[in-house]
């Protein structure tokens, strides 16, 4: 597909190795945009290529804490979007670093350079929220639009695909576990949302066919409860596990020792986020800031999970219909 002439031929991806970055690089190739990936190692980033021709995704070294390597990863870029973000700190990884100091860092060179960016945030960046994550996603939101008040602002809810670390990890737990845990009982709300829609949003975005200034809560069409999220997920993997509610205390105690291993199953600031509610606003609703507001039909959980959860399954992808234990 061709592009117009005034939509931008180049587009800077920050963190577009990751899951959701990587979704992104592929629309935008799809749209025949150059795209320059920027990330802390691009010598593992070449799972990235294929997804383009020959030459039109470039991986490039960056680092958000070294202003220098943003300028470089900007030179000469039309557009860019940011979806640098971590689920846990460790080592120098740090939620203010880089979910903060990395987002302001990279639309103070933006607006030096006269370009327009994209920021991927989420639905529960709050300046006052309880979670350290939730603030520093806000934190990072309150930076670039001060820097680039055109900036658009992309909030999705917990993102499900192939690479996801929701999904995936709990299907893997449910092949050893017999028993699934739910933190506070499961009753906490998601609208998990579809990566593949959630880079449909950011491509048009580069296309300028978004207004900018302003937020867009992006969900899934269906509102669960982590319970539901669960029982959704055994259904697609054919397997029975017991469903046991972990009171907030208890969890509380077993993230204060989760959270020292290297990549922790629970952290006690994942638990502050757990404790509030992930769904579309009202607000978004009514303002029509949402998939649905942007002409975008959203994919569901039944039509995707099943084209990747099979590999948990006993028989693999050859399904018997049949739940086992």
């Amino acid at each position: 597909m061709a592009l117009i002439a005034s939509t931008p031929r180049l587009v800077t991806v920050f963190g577009g190795s990751g899951f959701v970055g990587r979704h992104i690089v592929r629309a935008l190739a799809k749209r025949g945009y150059l795209v320059r990936v920027a990330c802390r190692r691009p010598d593992l980033a070449g799972h990235l290529q294929p997804l383009g021709n020959v030459g039109q995704i470039q991986p490039i070294q960056a680092n958000l804490r070294y202003r220098w390597s943003i300028e470089r990863a900007l030179d000469g870029a039309d557009y860019a979007i940011n979806c640098v973000g971590i689920l846990h700190e460790g080592g120098r990884q740090r939620f203010s670093s880089v979910q903060a100091f990395g987002a302001q860092a990279i639309a103070e060179v933006c607006r030096a350079n006269g370009i327009s960016m994209t920021q991927i945030s989420a639905i529960g960046a709050d300046a006052q929220s309880q979670s350290e994550y939730a603030r520093s996603k806000a934190a990072g939101v309150a930076a670039v639009l001060d820097a680039v008040p055109d900036a658009v602002i992309l909030r999705p809810s917990i993102v499900f695909g192939p690479e996801d670390s929701f999904f995936n990890r709990f299907a893997e737990m449910a092949r050893f576990s017999p028993v699934l845990p739910l933190i506070g009982g499961g009753t906490t709300k998601f609208q998990p949302v579809y990566v593949g829609d959630v880079a449909e949003v950011a491509a048009r975005a580069a296309d300028g066919k978004i207004a900018g200034g302003a937020s867009y809560d992006l969900g899934g069409p269906q509102v669960l409860t982590f319970r539901e999220c669960m029982e959704t997920m055994l259904e697609v993997i054919e397997r029975k596990r017991w469903l046991v509610s972990v009171p907030w205390p208890v969890a509380r105690l077993q993230a204060s020792v989760l959270e020292m291993l290297p990549n922790p199953l629970l952290t006690t600031d994942q638990l502050k986020q757990l404790a509030v509610d992930n769904v579309v606003s009202e607000a978004a609703i009514r303002d029509g800031r949402t998939l649905q507001g942007l002409g975008i039909r959203p994919q569901s959980l039944e039509a995707i999970l099943p084209t990747y959860l099979w590999r948990f399954r006993r028989t693999g992808q050859y399904s018997t219909g049949t739940v086992t234990h």
